[in-house]
């Protein structure tokens, strides 16, 4: 075969996607390849219970977003019991919502399905074989899980069957240490029917009885009305280039071409990268196009992204996420729910509000970058409320700049939160007005996103994150 690329939030997960590009897969295969094994490599950041989309563009041209996000549950009756969990998220702490009156209808197997029955290539054995392999032999945490599951702590400790996973002998896995979890290999093993069980079978009547007993709004209607969404991809112009990136009823995508527009309107292809002309074009776009965001933020801390192109053009661009986690982990699966309802971007008040069935919006925003018809870049992030800035800046360096897609990655950046400008080292100050509040990170960090991006000839991952970018021969 030719050359390929593959780009992830875990060595392992890369792993995983381009040993399905060698067997013969295309880069769809590879895709959900490298989502079902993330679920043991970076098991804090996304699951089968999770939510999230995949942007494919085929090397015919055809584009197709997957929404296989979170629905709202709720049509079973119930007030919701939301565990309150706090956070020490840098130099404060952050309050989340758990437990079982926090978790949405998943779809993230149901999404990761529909892709490989739609576009896949390979039996879907060989495309999850690779996780199972990684789910019975363990995998040591990394140094970014580590960290995670530190800031998680009391969620990943908040049952007796997550604590048995995360903390064996009462203390959470530190870095290093083997991860394994063999419920999860049996249940992967055991597709699609052991999916569709979660939907419409015994472990669908599990969880509403599991729910009912506990406070829960996720019922076995909501389960079986679940569906993946198929939808045509928000498309723009930047620089000459073509964007396809994810539509309403998420917001992400919007995001994105609104920071990228204010970019151009503000000239930054004119400046130098790291100058203070650079930096007051930059701050000056974040901070009217923040002042144009009205709430949610963004249902997508605990969130992981991959890209694949495949030596054929396919490229694929995923984007999934599991909040933070509600603690429960669905009996015999070995995999936990999400708590997108306890997400307080969405939900400040810490309750659902929205209509039982819909779709929760999200702001993250799975992305590909066309110059004519090839692919310069199939990116994305993990990263809340940076999600659309981290993206932005990646293409910026890219098409303004003609930056490789891993120096593009590594370039500081900077984001407006409302109030402060938050600056990674390497930026010149000197572009703020006098009397803007700076906050100095010490170094490149995580809350800055995590963009993980392939292109022609081209690959990147952001450390910031753990990633992971190969290239396939």
């Amino acid at each position: 075969m030719g050359t390929a690329f593959v780009a992830s939030g875990d060595r392992r997960t890369s792993d995983a996607a381009a040993h399905v590009l060698r067997a013969g897969g295309n880069a769809f295969d590879a895709a959900v390849a490298g989502g079902f094994a993330a679920c043991v490599a970076e098991p804090t950041l996304t699951s089968p219970g999770g939510g999230g989309f995949l942007l494919a563009r085929q090397n015919s041209g055809e584009a197709t977003l997957f929404d296989f996000f979170t629905d709202a549950p709720g049509r079973a009756v119930g007030v919701p019991h939301l565990v309150e969990v706090t956070v020490p998220f840098g130099p404060a702490d952050q309050v989340f919502h758990a437990g079982m009156g926090s978790a949405a209808t998943p779809g993230c197997a149901a999404g990761w399905l529909r892709v490989h029955e739609r576009l896949g290539r390979l039996p879907l054995g060989e495309v999850v074989a690779p996780a199972v392999e990684l789910a019975r032999g363990g995998v040591p945490v990394s140094a970014n899980q580590a960290y995670v599951l530190g800031l998680l702590g009391p969620i990943m400790m908040l049952t007796p069957e997550a604590a048995g996973l995360f903390a064996p002998g009462g203390r959470l896995l530190g870095e290093g240490e083997r991860f394994a979890n063999e419920a999860l290999a049996d249940f992967l093993e055991g597709l699609p029917g052991s999916s569709e069980s979660i939907y419409r079978g015994e472990l669908a009547r599990r969880i509403e009885a599991d729910m009912g007993g506990a406070d829960g709004l996720l019922g076995g209607d909501d389960l079986a009305r679940y569906r993946v969404v198929e939808r045509e991809p928000l498309t723009f112009a930047y620089g000459g280039r073509t964007v396809l990136t994810n539509p309403r009823p998420s917001f992400g995508g919007e995001r994105v071409r609104d920071v990228l527009g204010r970019f151009e309107k503000a000239g930054i292809g004119a400046t130098e990268p790291g100058s203070a002309a650079h930096l007051a074009a930059m701050i000056g776009a974040l901070r009217s196009a923040h002042d144009r965001w009205a709430s949610p933020g963004g249902c997508d801390r605990g969130t992981t992204h991959v890209s694949v192109l495949d030596s054929e053009g396919n490229a694929a661009s995923m984007t999934t996420s599991n909040g933070e986690g509600c603690g429960y982990i669905v009996p015999g699966t070995g995999f936990m729910l999400n708590n997108m309802l306890g997400e307080d971007d969405l939900h400040p008040r810490g309750a659902p509000v929205d209509t039982p069935g819909e779709r929760i919006a999200s702001g993250m925003a799975p992305t590909i970058v066309l110059e004519g018809p090839r692919v310069i870049a199939a990116l994305g992030s993990g990263g809340s409320k940076r999600i659309a800035m981290a993206i932005a800046r990646v293409i910026s360096e890219v098409v303004d700049f003609g930056c490789p897609l891993q120096e593009a990655i590594d370039r500081p950046r900077a984001h407006w939160d409302g109030g402060v400008a938050q600056l990674e080292p390497g930026i010149d100050e000197a572009g703020l007005d006098a009397g803007t509040p700076v906050n100095r990170w010490p170094e490149l960090n995580m809350y800055f996103g995590g963009v993980n991006a392939v292109g022609e000839g081209d690959c990147g991952a952001d450390a910031r994150r753990g990633g992971c970018a190969l290239r396939v021969e």
